[in-house]
């Protein structure tokens, strides 16, 4: 079969492109903005890449056009594939049609943490011996790919809940019909296609409507939210991770982060020790542990492949450092965006550098936040609000503002002197770079490439030197 995927640069329909030429089938593809590193990865695969959405593309002539959700109506190769009554599907809907068929399906949900989460998983699998395919929206780096097809039985997928092309506006997770189903948290997101929580709420339910009976739902035991989604009806096991409190049943961690046991009410199951920090990491190991268990791996064996889970590209990833005076300047890239994610991601950090420089406020290096709201959620100004409260732990935070539509320097106001907005990239560099000291660990978070702003910042930084 020959497809032509519309928006084959996104992570999704990347992977997507990816798994389709390892199975065989003929692969071009378009999108806006055809540059690297996802360019080179698909070209290296032999994926002819097309820049931009030309109605002449019809004729490319494919057995099947698959339409990402980043194209709508209006758009030139859309209209033209409409007129033309030329075939066409989804990339979820393909994805469900030529990938999971027959599969052990096992979905990663939750407004964060879905990356990492089935990243875990797919590792704790592969470790296992299952040789599962995946397909993540990001690069696991005990993998070094963002998907695989996999000769086992089982598939790991990241189930994301936007919507899935502009002819189907369910969300994406819908289509890939789990027997294994994480719902690792629940928050209101996505405000350019969600009115409100209760929405999102609905469209989890239809993920949970999709879990056969002798199925598995792993469940947050600490979001209310994802409790409602439950209560509106549900058909298979459920087994809820993260209670406070001992529970019947329930997982549940004791010890920090990075060190910590299993528990299956009051009983030791496992114990995790590894490198990661957060308790958000220890809730998504918690979540993987008890996926892995609906497929046949034990606890202890979850835990023992956690050991050497090394994470993903763009969490907490180290970018450089650069010699500064006296000591030297950390940059760090981070894909947080939703206000939530950016805190637990500023705690992550602080928590990492207290553990190496120890509680001693006063001599403790700083964390400098630099930040974008980028998402279509924030750029709505949807969670402005939230913005001092997700920044609390950082030192300085310093937020690019251009092309907002609403006014940052107003949202970061409850923040004082701690918060400097600039309108470019260029001025951004300029005053991070001149607040920063020795010692200091810099932030960097946003969902897209920020500008170069990491490059940049080791750039200036190595020019200053003292």
């Amino acid at each position: 079969m020959h497809i032509h995927i519309l928006g084959i640069c996104g992570t999704f329909m990347g992977g997507l492109a990816a798994l389709a030429r390892e199975a065989g089938h003929q692969v071009t593809g378009c999108d806006a903005n055809v540059y690297p590193p996802m360019s080179d990865q698909l070209r290296s695969l032999g994926i002819e890449l097309i820049e931009g959405y030309g109605a002449d593309q019809l004729a490319v002539r494919p057995d099947l056009f698959v339409v990402g959700n980043v194209v709508s109506r209006g758009n030139p190769l859309v209209e033209a594939m409409l007129n033309a009554g030329a075939a066409y599907t989804s990339g979820p809907q393909w994805l469900a049609d030529h990938v999971l068929q027959g599969r052990h399906v096992l979905a990663v949900a939750g407004t964060h943490g879905k990356t990492t989460t089935t990243s875990m998983l797919a590792w704790v699998l592969e470790q296992a011996g299952l040789q599962p395919g995946f397909l993540v929206g990001g690069v696991p780096l005990n993998f070094g790919v963002s998907a695989r097809l996999g000769s086992g039985s089982t598939f790991v997928i990241e189930a994301d809940e936007y919507d899935t092309a502009f002819f189907d506006k369910r969300s994406k997770f819908v289509h890939y019909r789990p027997r294994t189903a994480v719902l690792n948290n629940l928050e209101f997101d996505h405000a350019d296609i969600f009115d409100d929580l209760a929405a999102i709420e609905r469209q989890f339910h239809h993920l949970v409507r999709t879990v056969p009976s002798q199925g598995r739902l792993v469940v947050n035991a600490r979001e209310e939210s994802l409790q409602r989604v439950l209560a509106a009806g549900c058909w298979s096991e459920v087994i809820r991770f993260g209670a406070r409190k001992e529970a019947p049943g329930e997982l549940r961690a004791r010890g920090e982060p990075h060190a910590f046991d299993v528990l299956r009410g009051s009983l030791k199951i496992a114990r995790v020790e590894w490198a990661l920090l957060g308790e958000h990491n220890q809730m998504n190991a918690l979540a993987a542990v008890a996926a892995a268990e609906h497929v046949g791996v034990t606890p202890e064996a979850a835990a023992a492949a956690l050991a050497h889970f090394e994470n993903v590209r763009r969490r907490l990833e180290l970018r450089g450092s650069v010699k500064l005076g006296a000591g030297e300047v950390k940059v760090y890239d981070d894909f947080a965006h939703h206000p939530t994610a950016m805190r637990t991601t500023v705690n992550g950090l602080r928590r990492r550098v207290d553990a190496q420089h120890g509680q001693d406020h006063a001599a403790r290096p700083r964390i400098l936040a630099v930040f974008e709201p980028r998402s279509n959620t924030m750029k709505l100004g949807a969670m402005k609000a939230q913005l001092p409260w997700s920044l609390e732990e950082a030192d300085l935070a310093f937020c690019h503002s251009g092309g907002l539509s609403w006014d940052a320097a107003q949202a970061l106001a409850p923040m004082g002197a701690q918060a400097v907005v600039c309108d470019s990239i260029d001025k951004l560099v300029a005053r991070v770079v001149a607040e920063a000291r020795p010692g200091d660990h810099i932030l960097c978070m946003s969902n897209g490439g920020f500008g170069g702003v990491h490059g940049k910042l080791l750039e200036a930084l190595a020019v200053r030197r003292v």
